[in-house]
């Protein structure tokens, strides 16, 4: 019952907490021209960290790298051009496009505006990854918790055989179904599926570590960094730099918003900056499990020592 109201209350104040008033913080914008930047930065403040940029096609090349939101410009007599990344989520390109508006207002300009980068058609509000990253981190902590129970009944090899083929099964299915079925999620098929296996092994060999050295606790534990604020700080409902301080922190250190970096970038920003995410992945996996084998090391260790000393 503690646990049950403990992991209840977490994921409700973290959600819920984290949607209340999320405000933009160094949200990157690119600005083109000095006298524009000088402008943005006194007008933005600390809610963007404005890049400089000497012409509109650098911009772009940020923006379509994933290494700004947005780029400004003021070519035009008495207009701002605001080209965006509307696949960078609803949240951050609104933020983005609100930001500019306050400014064009105070400037007397009108704003024209260009999503050079949308989301998928049938993503149109650009969750999609969340609830692809949250299915398969939620079904591979049901199977890890569900091995550890049966840890009298099964082999640990074939717990370990089952979790490992059970991420590549629901990495597979899951790219398959949100991809080439649905076309919710861009990236290339293979790409795809390699992160998704990757977060299925991260989360489900991750569980197993704390349920084998913790117990229930561990479970709990796994519960509260793996489904609620690892899958609440993904960015992918609320992007990363609307979050808290302590929440951006931490989004790309856990393997949901590892996760979603990895789908989001091999899908829309041309495959730029996943090398950390999938590496943030392999390490959770491989953690996990070097942390089970030296838990049953050490289990067989004592049995040993015990029978010798009967």
């Amino acid at each position: 019952m503690i646990t049950g109201l403990i992991i209840g209350t977490a994921f409700i104040a973290v959600y819920v907490g984290l949607q209340r008033s999320p405000e933009p913080r160094h949200l990157p914008i690119a600005v083109v021209g000095e006298k524009l930047t000088s402008t943005a930065r006194a007008g933005f403040g600390d809610a963007v960290a404005v890049t400089p940029v000497s012409n509109a096609e650098a911009g772009d090349a940020l923006v379509r790298n994933g290494d700004a939101v947005a780029v400004l410009d003021a070519a035009a007599p008495g207009t701002l051009t605001l080209d965006y990344a509307g696949a960078s989520g609803l949240s951050e390109s609104g933020a983005a496009r609100q930001l500019v508006a306050g400014l064009a207002r105070q400037a007397g300009v009108r704003v024209q505006e260009n999503d050079i980068v949308p989301l998928a058609t049938y993503d149109s509000r650009g969750l999609s990854a969340f609830y692809v990253v949250f299915g398969v981190t939620l079904s591979s902590f049901v199977l890890a918790q569900g091995l550890t129970a049966a840890t009298a009944k099964v082999r640990l090899r074939h717990r370990l055989y089952a979790m490992g083929g059970f991420a590549v099964a629901i990495g597979v299915v899951a790219a398959t179904v949100a991809g080439p079925v649905y076309g919710s999620l861009t990236a290339p098929f293979p790409l795809l599926a390699l992160a998704l296996i990757l977060l299925s092994a991260a989360s489900a060999f991750t569980t197993k570590a704390l349920g084998a050295w913790l117990g229930p606790a561990g479970i709990a534990l796994a519960v509260l960094t793996l489904t609620t604020i690892g899958n609440a700080t993904s960015g992918a409902t609320i992007g990363v730099d609307l979050l808290p301080g302590w929440a951006q922190e931490i989004s790309a250190k856990l393997p949901p918003g590892a996760a979603v970096r990895a789908v989001n970038n091999f899908g829309y920003f041309n495959g730029s900056h996943t090398l950390a995410p999938l590496a943030v992945l392999a390490t959770w996996f491989l953690g996990g499990l070097g942390l089970v084998l030296l838990r049953q090391r050490i289990a067989q260790r004592r049995t040993l020592i015990a029978k010798v000393g009967q």
